[in-house]
Formats: C-alpha cells, structure tokens, sequence
C-alpha cells in the first residue's frame, strides 16, 4: 500500500472506532443511580430504587424504561427486608369505581438469597397495604397469620392478614411460585371488600417489584415488562 493510501486507510479505521465509541452510551440504561432512595419518572410510573430497611448493603438500580429495569442488591444474610426496588403507577379511583385493574409482568431472578417477587397495592391513604407474592425464595414469611385459602384474580393464593404497626396488611401468597403472569386485581380488591376488611377505598399506587431480605454476593434481579391498565 502506498504512503497515501495507508494514511487514509488509518484515518477511515480511525473515524469508525471513535463512531463505534460515540454509538455505545445509546446500548447504557436510561436510567441508574446506586442512591438508596433514587427515582425515576417515565410514563406514568415511578421507578425507585428504595433501599429502607435496618443493615442493608449496596443496590445499585437500572431502567431502559418503567416496564424494563433491574437491581444488582449486595445486602447482608441477616434478618429482615432490606429494599423493595420497584415500579409504581397511581390509580387514583375508588374500587367501586374501577372498571377494570389488571397488572401483566414478567420476571429474571436468583436462585438463591432470601426475598420475594410482589406487588405492593396501597390503598386508601396508605391505610391498607396488599402485597401480592408472586414467587419467594428463602426464609422469607408474610406478616400476620393465615386467614384462609382461595383462587382469586388469576391466582390460588394463601391468605394473611395483619398489621405492621402503621397499616393493615393483607398478604396473598401464591401457593406455587411464577415468573411471569397477569393478575386482575380489581377482583383481588372486591374479594377484600366483600370480607369485610376494607371499605370502598381510593386505590392509590401499584407497586411490583422485589422486596429484598438477602442477596449476599451481589446478586441480579429483573424485570423483564411490566405495566398496570385500569378504567
């Protein structure tokens, strides 16, 4: 090759490798942050990272979108929630007035550590938390005492009830675990309801995510899609 001819070769390997570089951000998430109580805001839901509990470790969050995102969470073998990483969507409307409320996801998870894939539904004012448990992974337990079984949204579920000092809570346990399913949680909520535990209450937000006891090593943890639909 002559001199030119290779000086122009060098400088067009040259222009493609700084291209190459300049295209790899747009491969990055749109979003991370290793704050404990980091968050994002994108169409219509909240992305938070939410490390709140007592002797947590580290947990960095990433998100592609509200529907895409993930944790890697290094929090120490000791009892005790750590973080609940989640995307949340407000409703804002009573279950009465609900035509509809259903939630689709979509989960990636460790094989170990101790932890659950769940939603976390507040309603009324943060007066009545419902958690749905989709799947758990070691020593994990729901709070208060089992009421009774039943298959309901979609699901067959074991049911608790009881309080955590601030709030009522009601745990649903799925009797088998899943990665990836829809819930119709406007029937969850009237099967609430028709028992007596909770009045025509204002839905407030829909969190899914994982709540967090364990994750020793650093493990990963992802949501694939996720989104909640309501009328």
């Amino acid at each position: 090759m002559i001199r030119g001819m290779k000086s122009a070769a060098v400088a067009l390997v040259t222009l493609l490798a700084v291209t190459a570089l300049s295209v790899l951000p747009a491969s990055a998430a749109a979003w991370s942050s290793s704050d404990k109580f980091g968050s994002w805001s994108n169409g219509g839901y909240t992305v938070r990272n939410d490390v709140w509990g007592g002797g947590a470790g580290s947990q960095s969050i990433w998100a592609n979108s509200y529907s895409n995102w993930g944790v890697t969470a290094n929090h120490p073998n000791t009892g005790g929630v750590k973080a609940y990483p989640h995307s949340a969507r407000n409703v804002g409307k009573k279950i009465s007035a609900l035509g509809s409320l259903t939630s689709s996801f979509n989960v990636s998870r460790p094989g170990s550590g101790a932890y659950t894939s769940a939603y976390d539904i507040w309603a009324g004012g943060n007066a009545y938390e419902i958690m749905l448990w989709m799947n758990k992974q070691g020593s994990v337990g729901p709070i208060g005492s089992q009421q009774t079984s039943a298959s309901v949204g979609g699901h067959s579920w074991n049911i608790y009830k009881g309080t955590n000092g601030s709030n009522q809570v009601f745990s649903f346990v799925r009797t088998g675990n899943t990665n990836s399913g829809t819930v119709d949680i406007k029937a969850v909520m009237n099967w609430i309801k028709n028992k007596g535990w909770i009045g025509d209450a204002t839905m407030n937000e829909v969190q899914f995510g994982f709540e967090i006891t364990s994750s020793s090593g650093g493990l990963n943890f992802t949501t694939n899609s996720y989104s909640v639909s309501f009328s």
